[in-house]
């Protein structure tokens, strides 16, 4: 965190102003940092705009919650709102633009355009929410042109997120450059979440069978094990042991393209996204493997 004195941040709410700042600040030899969330910071947020604070001389933080990526069954309505506490939580990065747009500003009265996204958005998160990675892309795009910055920050957490607007920015000439940050987890090993607030505490017991089940895996694959489905199968009744009964992922995959893997080589991403009571949670890791003798 910041060493400096508290500064409350900046709060704007236009596009074309956010826009105009950035542009300035850059004219006048300032690299800007951002970071796109939905609001309802927690620290893996905030390693987020420490990363970018470190790397550059102003980071904008948005704050909004996108209606576009979530299903018609999802929890846009209860998704929390928590503004004023957001600002305060990012007094200790600055300079700190936050950029809350208003729904109308980002999607106004008669836009039709979509951003169908890349290849890699068709597994996983693409066939459990199969509107999800077009408004994801179609916002972030939006949000890149409102702020044109050097470098956007996002978390590893979201890992098939992270590779399509990586993909998205390549095929589209966009020119901030992606850097994709570590997962921050609690003490518990639970990967950072705004919805983890909602898991009760008998919840959140069963859900810490998620990070657990990665750590197993992980340690068979550093073992020699590289039967991927037979892994996978150790990772699903890890948690239905915990009482997990919805997985609707629980795979090894071609870390580029999220292709299932059946037998591991180099390196592995074990994905898993799976329902504790009413909250889905998702969560991952990347594995490098060394050749087997």
């Amino acid at each position: 965190m910041n060493n400096s004195p508290i500064q409350t941040p900046e709060l704007i709410h236009s596009p074309k102003e956010i826009r105009a700042k950035v542009v300035a600040a850059q004219k006048s030899g300032l690299t800007v940092g951002f970071v796109p969330t939905m609001g309802a910071l927690h620290e893996g947020h905030l390693s987020l705009a420490g990363r970018a604070a470190a790397e550059c001389d102003v980071t904008v933080v948005s704050i909004f919650v996108n209606p576009t990526q979530f299903g018609p069954s999802e929890d846009f309505s209860k998704y929390p709102r928590t503004l004023d506490s957001d600002i305060e939580l990012l007094s200790h990065y600055h300079p700190v633009w936050v950029f809350a747009p208003e729904a109308a500003d980002m999607y106004p009265p008669g836009m039709s355009t979509v951003v169908s996204p890349p290849r890699v958005s068709s597994p996983l998160e693409g066939v459990s929410r199969p509107t999800h990675f077009a408004g994801v892309a179609t916002v972030v795009l939006k949000l890149l042109n409102m702020v044109p910055a050097d470098i956007a920050y996002f978390g590893q957490k979201d890992y098939q997120q992270a590779c399509v607007i990586r993909q998205m920015v390549i095929d589209l000439d966009v020119a901030t450059r992606i850097a994709v940050c570590p997962i921050v987890r609690d003490d518990d090993g639970l990967a950072m979440s705004s919805r983890n607030r909602y898991l009760t505490p008998a919840e959140r017991t069963a859900a810490l069978s998620i990070s657990r089940s990665l750590r197993v895996a992980t340690e068979r694959l550093e073992a020699g094990d590289r039967d991927a489905e037979s892994i996978a199968a150790g990772m699903r009744a890890e948690m239905h042991a915990a009482g997990i009964r919805e997985i609707d992922y629980a795979i090894l995959a071609n870390p580029q393209t999220l292709e299932t893997l059946q037998t591991a080589t180099d390196t592995v991403v074990i994905l898993i996204a799976a329902r504790v009571g009413g909250t889905r949670l998702i969560d991952n890791c990347v594995v490098s493997l060394s050749p087997t003798e």
